[in-house]
């Protein structure tokens, strides 16, 4: 009678070597496959640096691509990207240089504005774009904005740059300095004005990679 007994606790002692070996090397198994899943997705957008003066953004998600001057700091949210423009000069009384690129679902249309100072259009290869730009003064302070908008299908893209400058009296500071001032505050508005309509000029649509219709997937049975 022992020695059936005394087989069943080697048995038993076996078991559960094989067990705790056999759970240790699938822990290890799954810490190898999280480095090397294949399903993990790649990046949706990306910045590369095509040379000293000039990047590119691609963003599949959002379904495009853009070139900026490499000295404007980027950002991105989930459906905007903006860009905060460097002011270049010292002598100046620029308070905002920004640029922002948004995309909303629906009909594009400009924001109610009664003082439009330019309206046109915009063509680039294939692409329409249409524009308007805005300008205004209030209590020395001087604002101007381009806005300029590209209807695909059910998706609206919405391109706008906006500058905040302040009289240089509101900075006190009088006579030839005032002058030069001003003159500086206008070259470098209309150079970035530039840079961004040359930005919107290299929009390009994206086709990102095609995602699997859940429609169709049959369940995994557990």
């Amino acid at each position: 009678m022992k020695k059936p007994i005394v087989i069943v606790i080697i048995l038993i002692v076996l078991g559960l070597i094989v067990w705790s070996f056999g759970g240790d090397k699938k822990v290890d198994t799954d810490k190898n496959n999280t480095n090397t899943d294949p399903t993990v997705s790649a990046p949706i957008s990306e910045t590369t640096k095509v040379s000293d003066k000039l990047s590119s953004y691609k963003n599949e998600e959002l379904g495009f691509s853009i070139k900026y001057p490499s000295t404007w700091d980027i950002g991105a949210s989930d459906a905007t990207v903006s860009f905060v423009i460097p002011s270049g000069k010292s002598a100046n009384s620029l308070k905002k240089l920004e640029s922002k690129i948004s995309i909303i679902s629906g009909k594009c249309a400009f924001p109610p504005v009664t003082t439009i100072k330019e309206r046109s259009t915009l063509k680039s290869g294939d692409l329409s774009f249409s524009m308007i730009s805005m300008s205004n003064s209030v209590q020395g302070t001087n604002y101007f904005d381009r806005m300029y908008s590209l209807q695909r299908e059910g998706i609206c893209y919405i391109f706008s740059f906006s500058s905040i400058t302040a009289s240089p009296a509101n900075k006190n500071v009088k006579g030839s300095e005032a002058t030069v001032m001003t003159n500086n505050n206008k070259a470098i508005v209309e150079s970035v004005d530039s840079q961004f309509i040359e930005m919107v000029k290299s929009f390009a649509y994206v086709v990102g990679p095609k995602g699997q219709d859940e429609a169709s997937v049959v369940p995994i049975k557990k």
